[in-house]
């Protein structure tokens, strides 16, 4: 007798021990959606079960909001993952104004414009941050324009005005440099913690660029309380790793992505990127901490509590691209709380978030040194065992696809000058193509997967409830060439320099890339002294470079306008920051635009990170004009994450082919898709309102070369 009571109790205890571990995980996710990718812990998830997988083929658009910004003739980008705060729903448009309509509607309710001149490197806005205040002071939201950050009531689209100057604060300042000098934005918002707010920057990636570090602001008062210095100075922790005194020159190392935070323990974790310049580092000798490091700190003091470094003295731009999620990982029978974190090189990192130990084991693999003189590539650069990675790692001629047809690599081959277009494999065979780390040369290095991923901005989704990751991946391979300047008496001191500072974002021969207007013939289009000024200043998401002399700058406006002066500077006569610039950097396709690699072209993954093991992958879009039996569905590039809920659906736009679907969670099965009027190239959102779950998706276009739009459309059951 006494026995059986005893395994009755046993059992007894196993079943509240079974819904305690199921209230841990779902009690921290919400039905709502105030925080920047779904909670603090950006894991992309909602409650929400109303649309489930039985009922998708009944989801209907809802409404249309038309949020304004476009101008014939120009290209704009909207990538915002919009708020919701009761009924009503907060976004930004294409010129960075931020507006508030009714979430059950989409009738606009205000909008806010920025006390901003003109657009002069404005950015892209990807998302907001919201204070829910106690009641001793008006709600907030937090969002950037330019270099400003405002404060606004959400109540009525007005400035508090005793926040900061008048409502705004410069993320110039502070920075220990001169602001007037400095190309600092926010792409992504920060993270609220209590009366905090921890924002991450974006700077420039070239020679001169604007130092990354993390800073926290009063809420309030828009005071900075704390600030990490993620290129560290004197005293401080991992100052070794660098040239001595490079905090005082060297840029980068920021957090330009987002971050996530476990509110309870008070932790914050910050991926950061690369230091600049992005593909040389000869002024920067070292394995450079914090860039390409995931960084653990206390949110209420920025005190460092562990970190990881994931590319060592980074020459291949691989930033950490998007916030990390948080989850729970079961290890016989616990749950372990776990951060995991998504490459460009399309690895999944996953750490115990509290000690920062790995939860699959990483070794550090040896790489060969740099060909460029005064360089030194770091020797080992650590890879996880586990999961495999999402995107392939090594483009060999046998993952070529139809390699007897021209390559069409337009920063490589300058067919004005007539010279004879190779084939893919003619081309591939001249350049190298070894893998992950293999330092960037003047020969041509493939990049595999390219400069934008793998894993991109809009990061990965992850279910709470079971620990899966659900992750999109480009499957691009790009080619990056370098090309000695300084010594070249063929090569000005101007085309110099606008190798060196405008050749990452419009290509090795200014040809433009994806989006990204070309600069041969800028001066058919604009007149030189506004030139000048977009190159001081910026223009819309191009930052500007004010930390270039006035003579630097005429420089480069008489190169691309074709002009010189009577005295004529070459550049072995001049003292240039770094001796070698890009000559050659774009995606590597064929003569048809296609990548020259076999599809799929883009995929979507399924991860069980209690296990590494993959559960499905699928390609994510389709090429409309490709027609080959052996690739029905081709995948395509993608930009903008997925939203996950308890439904079992995973929605996500994203593709080129300017679509939005939802796709089975557990399968990997396709159940609906829609057409949008323009690309949806921001993650999603999902919400309640009166009892009723809805979807909504900023379409902005612009990327790849597709049109631009300014509608917010959202969806639900009809």
């Amino acid at each position: 007798m006494k026995a059986g009571w005893l395994t009755l109790f046993l059992i007894f205890t196993l079943i509240l021990s079974c819904s305690d571990m199921v209230e841990r995980n779902a009690k921290e996710y919400h039905s709502t959606w105030q925080h920047y990718l779904g909670d603090p812990e950006r894991s992309h998830y909602s409650t929400l079960t109303q649309i489930d997988t039985s009922n998708i083929n009944s989801l209907k658009l809802a409404w249309i909001y038309k949020s304004g910004g476009l101008a014939e003739g120009r290209t704009t980008q909207i990538q915002t993952n919009p708020l919701i705060v009761g009924d009503m729903l907060f976004g930004v448009n294409a010129t960075i104004e931020l507006f508030a309509v009714n979430a059950k509607t989409g009738e606009e309710i205000w909008k806010f414009s920025p006390p901003i001149k003109d657009d002069s490197g404005l950015g892209v806005c990807r998302g907001l941050s919201y204070w829910n205040s106690d009641g001793t002071a008006p709600s907030r939201l937090f969002f950037t324009s330019g270099p400003k950050l405002f404060t606004i009531d959400p109540t009525d689209g007005k400035l508090i005005s005793s926040f900061g100057n008048d409502g705004s604060i410069d993320l110039r300042d502070g920075l220990g440099r001169n602001p007037e000098q400095q190309s600092v934005v926010a792409n992504t918002p920060g993270t609220i913690y209590k009366d905090l707010l921890i924002q991450g920057t974006r700077v420039g990636e070239g020679p001169g660029a604007s130092p990354g570090h993390i800073r926290a602001y009063n809420v309030l008062t828009g005071k900075i309380e704390w600030t990490f210095h993620t290129i560290p100075q004197p005293g401080e922790f991992g100052y070794e790793t660098w040239p001595k005194d490079a905090y005082k020159t060297v840029g980068g190392a920021n957090s330009w992505a987002g971050m996530a935070l476990d509110s309870d323990r008070g932790i914050v974790y910050i991926p950061t990127g690369s230091a600049a310049f992005d593909w040389y580092g000869g002024d920067r000798i070292g394995a450079n901490l914090f860039a390409n490091s995931l960084l653990a700190l206390k949110a209420d003091t920025g005190e460092r509590v562990w970190h990881f470094q994931m590319v060592h003295h980074d020459l291949w731009d691989r930033d950490l691209p998007a916030p990390p999620n948080l989850l729970e990982i079961e290890r016989n029978g616990k749950l372990i709380p776990a951060v995991a974190q998504v490459t460009k090189s399309g690895h999944v990192f996953v750490f115990n978030r509290l000690t920062g130990e790995p939860l699959f084991p990483i070794r550090e693999k040896p790489y060969p040194n740099s060909k460029l003189r005064g360089d030194q590539a770091f020797a080992t650069q650590p890879l996880p065992s586990k999961p495999e990675p999402f995107a392939r790692q090594l483009l060999t001629e046998n993952d070529l696809y139809d390699p007897n047809r021209k390559a069409f690599v337009d920063d490589l081959v300058d067919k004005s000058k007539g010279e004879i277009t190779p084939t893919v494999l003619e081309k591939f065979k001249s350049i190298s193509s070894k893998g992950q780390f293999i330092p960037i040369d003047t020969t041509g290095v493939i990049l595999y997967p390219g400069a934008d991923g793998g894993a991109e901005w809009g990061g990965a989704a992850l279910d709470p409830t079971t620990g899966i990751m659900y992750v999109n991946s480009n499957e691009m391979a790009w080619i990056v060439k370098m090309k000695a300047v300084g010594g070249d008496d063929s090569m000005s001191l101007g085309e110099s320099l606008t190798q060196i500072h405008c050749a990452r974002c419009h290509g090795g021969q200014l040809q433009g890339l994806a989006g990204i207007p070309e600069l041969q013939n800028i001066h058919l289009r604009i007149n030189p002294n506004s030139i000048k000024t977009i190159i001081q200043k910026g223009k819309g998401a191009m930052p500007g470079m004010p930390n270039l002399s006035d003579e630097e700058i005429d420089e480069i406006m008489q190169f691309l306008t074709n002009t010189k002066k009577e005295n004529d500077h070459r550049v072995e006569k001049v003292s240039l920051d770094v001796p070698y610039a890009l000559s050659g950097f774009g995606r590597f396709k064929d003569d048809r635009g296609f990548p020259v690699v076999k599809p799929p072209w883009g995929t979507l993954n399924a991860i069980d990170l209690n296990t590494g093991e993959y559960l499905w992958q699928v390609p994510l879009g389709h090429e409309e004009e490709l027609v080959d039996p052996e690739f029905p569905v081709s995948g395509i590039e993608n930009y903008g994450g997925p939203v996950i809920t308890a439904g079992g659906l995973l929605f996500i736009a994203a593709t080129k082919d300017e679509k939005i679907r939802a796709f089975h969670m557990k399968t990997g099965e396709q159940l609906w898709e829609d057409d949008l009027p323009a690309g949806g190239y921001a993650t999603l959102a999902t919400y309640e309102v009166d009892g009723k779950q809805y979807v909504v998706i900023a379409c902005g276009g612009g990327k790849m070369g597709t049109a631009s739009g300014d509608e917010y459309r959202a969806y639900t059951l009809k």
